[in-house]
């Protein structure tokens, strides 16, 4: 027979995983049940009732939390040089154009996000084998391909994420981290399942939002009450 972990003892001891919570609770839940050193990621994953092989019940978009992800984002502009100074003002960790185009065809993809110009996309464009898998292809869809160059970036770095279901229906996305209230990963939260109700594809059938947990790094999964406010 498999023994329980001391960890896992504290979280039964401390929750009721089967139980639905409102996202206020659900957070203060998650909070309780991690036992990191370190300041953990706390996540949401909501399951939609979307097919993402169909074109029109793709579910992508951005949402900008109101309490930011609480992680120093790396940003990565490649931009002209008319553009470089108002990046850099904007906060950008890295700036310039085709000197990194060719550390990223070298392997360099130290960053976080990239946000870039269409007048310098067809450069970029054939990064996109190296960026690609690694969801930091810049895209107009996300705002990471923008003539507002300083705006795009002063957004990133104030809390601003973009989404994708992926193959399995599910869009997951982190919220903050575990330092912050229960409140703010709450507010987060909403902010991110709001968003989804409007991004609802006319074609998709049924029930849409299917379920929704919140965890952190290394904790189980709280069960949300999708019907519950916060």
């Amino acid at each position: 027979m498999a023994k329980i972990s001391k960890n896992r003892k504290a979280v039964l001891a401390k929750a009721d995983l089967t139980k639905e919570y409102s996202l206020t609770d659900a957070a203060s839940v998650v909070k309780d049940i991690t036992f990191t050193k370190f300041d953990a990621s706390v996540d949401i994953d909501v399951r939609l009732g979307v097919d993402p092989r169909k074109a029109d019940q793709m579910v992508r978009g951005i949402v900008t939390l109101p309490h930011g992800t609480g992680k120093d984002v790396k940003v990565l502009a490649l931009v002209t040089p008319d553009k470089e100074q108002e990046a850099r003002d904007a906060g950008a960790d890295f700036v310039g154009l085709d000197d990194y185009i060719q550390k990223i065809e070298k392997g360099w993809t130290d960053v976080d996000v990239i946000i870039t110009m269409p007048a310098v996309m067809a450069k970029v464009g054939r990064l996109g084998r190296i960026l690609g898998p690694r969801n930091l292809m810049p895209n107009p869809k996300s705002g990471t391909v923008t003539a507002e160059v300083g705006k795009a970036v002063k957004e990133v770095k104030a809390g601003k994420i973009d989404f994708k279901v992926d193959k399995t229906g599910i869009i997951h996305t982190s919220v903050g981290k575990v330092s912050f209230s229960a409140e703010q990963l709450a507010a987060n939260a909403a902010e991110v399942i709001q968003t989804l109700n409007k991004l609802k594809p006319s074609s998709a059938k049924g029930t849409y939002i299917r379920s929704i947990t919140l965890s952190s790094t290394m904790s189980p999964a709280v069960i949300v009450d999708k019907n519950a406010t916060i």
